[in-house]
This record gives C-alpha cells, structure tokens and sequence, in this order.
C-alpha cells in the first residue's frame, strides 16, 4: 500500500517501553509520531497540535483509554481512534465499537506488519472523511445557492434562482428596482421578496396598481388629498406616499400611469416631497420605490406610454420574470403545490397527478403564466373526483381538443414524478356513476414515502423520521417495489 506522509500519529500508554515499541514500528512510515503517558497527557496534545489517529491502550491509571476515546470521539470526531487491548477484553471494546468511540483495535501483543497496515488503513479512512466533509460543504453551498423555494416562489429552475439571487442583492440596498415580465410571473411576489428581505421590512409595503384605478383618482391615490379637494372629497385623506413612509411603494404597471402624473411621481422620486391634491403643503417622506410593468420598457418609452427619464430613474435594479414556460420542470412543482393547497380547502382527496398529465403541465405554453396555473389546478379539484388528476380533466379546463395535447418530446429529460404526500380528510371515498371508489391503501402510503424520499434527497433516514416510522421499515418498503 503507498505510504501517506505528513500525518501525525498520537501513542498512549503508560508504560515508556511499550511507546518506544510502537514508535519504532512507525518510524520507518514516515509518520509525525507523538507520545503521551497519560490521558491527559494525550488530551494536552490534541489541543495545541492536529492528531490524524490515536492509539491508546485500555488499562491505564486515571483515565482509561475508553474514557480518552470517548472525549476524543466527541471533541475530536475527525479523529481516527483504535484501541489496544488484550484478548480478553474483546466484549468490552466491541461494545466501544458499537457506541461509536472506537474505529478499529489492535490485540497485544501486536505483530509490526499488523500494525502499520491498520495504521494506513486509519488513514485512508480519515482521507475518506475528510472527502466527505468537502462533499458535504459543496452540497450545503449549492443547496444555499440553489433553492426549490424562496420567500413565496416556487420553482428550481435555473431561471428563477438567477431572480432569487438578483433579490438577494437588490434587497439589503436603498436603489430603486424596476421588475419585467408577463402578467402572472410574479412581479408583486419579486415586490413582497425585496421589501421582506430589506431594512424596512418592519414599516409597510404599499402596492399600487396603476392600470386598476381610473387616472383621474391615480393621483389623490398615490399622494392623498385634503378635504374639499374634488367633489365627493369630505375628509382629509392619506396616500399611498405616506402610507408607505419608512416602507416600500410598490407601483405595479407603471405604463398604464398618465403622463403628467408621471412627471409628479418623477419629482417625487427626486426630492422625496409632494403635495396633497388641493393642498399647497409640501410634505417629506423615506420611500423606497419598486415598479413594474409586463411591456417592454423601451417600446413603452417609445409609444410615449414611459417617460424615458422616469424609468431611468426607477431602473437602477433590473430583474426580468420569467414565463412559466421557461421555467423547466417548475410547472410541475408549482402544479403539486397548488394541488395540495385547493385539496385541503375543497376537503377532497387527491395524490398527484396521472403520467399524462403531468406531461401536458410541463409542456403547455401558459399564457396566463403561474397565475393560469393556478386557476387550472383549483378548477380542476373542484370539477374532478380524484384520486389523480388526468390529462382529460385538464383538457376539458384548458378547452383543448384530444388531437392539441402536448406530449414530452423525446429528445427532453424525463423527470420521475413528483407526488404530494395525501392530504387525507373527512372524505376519505369519492363517488362516481353511482359505484363507490375507495383509494387502496397501499398506493396512499407509496405516495407518502416517494414524497418524503424526495423532500430529503433520497435520506432514508431523514424520511423515516418525516413518516414517523423506522428506517429498516422504509428500507423493505421500499425494496418490495423495486423489480426482481
């Protein structure tokens, strides 16, 4: 086996010559060797110096070298630990094995070729586990770095972790931020993300939607208005401008603005002032501004729908929404959600959705983007029995013919389906022409399990323990599906 240098080997016993033994058994390996009398000794060491392994007798005055391994196994787990015992206390140190103190043993008294080769062998494992440690890191970082869900959104994509990590970074500052992208992808959720995720999340988020008030109330909206202002002004009234103080404003379709109330906002942005509608009273507030719209900028700017100098202003911070459809397998995950959500609320009982349909959900161009999405899925649990969704109640929702359906093309990644874990309720049955159908048991628990496996990465483990039942139970559940 090739020799490892540069690893450094701590010797415990309490008698000088049996380390002076084991020393010159290693020191043809190369090894840093240090030695320690006692486990204190050995203790003083492993704090001021790196061990890779510890070698220990059993039997010693004080502390014993069950109580040393058992400090070091939780003080230094990285530590390789092996035990040097006579034969008799085979029992003992087995039971020492089993708790996890000890990684391996040597019998007195040892052969030299016995011992170097359980040393190297100690230290391929400690190599093994420092790999593991770095692979653990890396997978904690892109686990960090790239999220299933975020704040409200859900979605994997690559697409959408480019607009997580854009608010991420756009959150802690004070710039303004502009938000594109169709109607339905999110902009006031993207809105919602970076107020939360700000300094200001403690004050209000005040969000306005320009195209769903007429333009002549837009601006006693935005900036408020005294008594007697206008006709059917009888009180004095707060606007979105101070509502929002301290806080974020967020201005959703922002073209559907009048231009000359654009101009007001304009100056607004500039000086921090405005004035009431039929007031003369110059007020002064903090606001931070996130806008919107689902046009381009530059064409509205050039329609004279933008004004130019206004969206410069407002788009120190650009992030671009993307459609659901090219957000890859997000469709389906935000299917599943919704699923879920409308199930609960409708009280029926649905598992996922049949293999078909799935393929339609992640196929189908969304016009209506996730806000479509989302009707389709409640409408369809209002509309169908269950236990599956099938591609002909979605059909039927989407007003599509049987020769429209959309299939996975073959040259696109399959993905394994995704299947919500059931959300029994008080109507666990669902009758249909007349015949009572009862899901089988057996296929609500797979359900369940292949939906914990996923949440956990496939962590048996970690998904025993989401199921509250034992891994070895999960572990012969899971072979009996697996093909012969």
């Amino acid at each position: 086996m090739e020799k490892m240098m540069g690893l450094h080997i701590l010797l415990v016993d309490d008698e000088p010559h049996i380390l002076r033994s084991l020393s010159r058994a290693l020191r043809s390996d190369q090894y840093t060797i240090r030695t320690a009398e006692s486990g204190q000794d050995a203790l003083d060491v492993l704090a001021n110096e790196p061990i890779d392994v510890v070698v220990t007798d059993k039997n010693m005055p004080g502390m014993t070298g069950n109580e040393l391994l058992a400090i070091i196994a939780e003080d230094y787990p990285d530590t390789i630990r092996i035990m040097l015992t006579a034969f008799t206390e085979q029992a003992a140190l087995i039971d020492a094995i089993n708790q996890g103190k000890v990684w391996g043993y040597l019998q007195k008294p040892w052969e030299n070729d016995n011992l170097r080769i359980t040393i190297e062998q100690a230290l391929q494992t400690k190599m093994l586990i420092a790999e593991r440690n770095m692979l653990r890191a890396s997978l904690k970082r892109y686990k960090r770095e790239h999220r299933s869900q975020f704040q409200r959104f859900i979605g994997s994509s690559l697409a959408m972790q480019v607009v997580y990590k854009a608010i991420d970074k756009a959150a802690p500052s004070r710039a303004n931020v502009f938000i594109t992208g169709p109607s339905g992808t999110g902009k006031e959720l993207a809105a919602e993300a970076i107020h939360n995720l700000s300094p200001r999340n403690e004050q209000a988020l005040i969000c306005i939607n320009c195209a769903a008030i007429p333009s002549e109330l837009m601006e006693s909206e935005i900036f408020g208005h005294v008594k007697g202002a206008f006709s059917g002004a009888t009180n004095n009234r707060d606007g979105a401008a101070t509502l929002a103080d301290g806080g974020t404003l967020f201005l959703d379709e922002i073209g559907e603005m009048d231009m000359a109330l654009q101009a007001k906002i304009l100056r607004f942005i500039q000086t921090g002032t405005f004035q009431r509608v039929g007031s003369g009273k110059t007020e002064r507030v903090d606001v931070r501004f996130v806008c919107a719209t689902n046009r381009n900028p530059l064409d509205a700017i050039e329609q004279q729908l933008l004004r130019e100098d206004l969206f410069y202003r407002l788009n120190v911070i650009a992030i671009d929404m993307p459609a659901l459809a090219e957000r890859d397998q997000d469709p389906l995950q935000i299917a599943l959600y919704y699923l879920n959500k409308y199930s609960e609320l409708e009280n029926k009982l649905f598992v996922g959705f049949s293999k078909r349909a799935e393929q339609l959900i992640l196929n189908y161009a969304w016009p209506g983007n996730v806000r479509q999405l989302e009707n389709l899925i409640h409408s369809a649990v209002v509309m169908s029995d269950g236990p599956m969704v099938s591609e002909e109640t979605l059909m039927q929702q989407l007003h599509l013919k049987p020769d429209e359906a959309l299939f996975t093309p073959k040259d696109k990644p399959q993905s394994a389906p995704i299947m919500p874990r059931p959300s029994i309720t008080s109507s666990d049955t669902t009758q249909q022409n007349g015949t009572l159908n009862i899901v089988p048991l057996s296929e609500v628990e797979r359900f369940a399990i292949e939906q914990a496996l996923q949440v956990c990465e496939d962590n048996v483990v970690k998904a025993a323990g989401l199921l509250e039942v034992s891994p070895s139970t999960l572990y012969r559940k899971i072979q009996k599906w697996e093909p012969s």
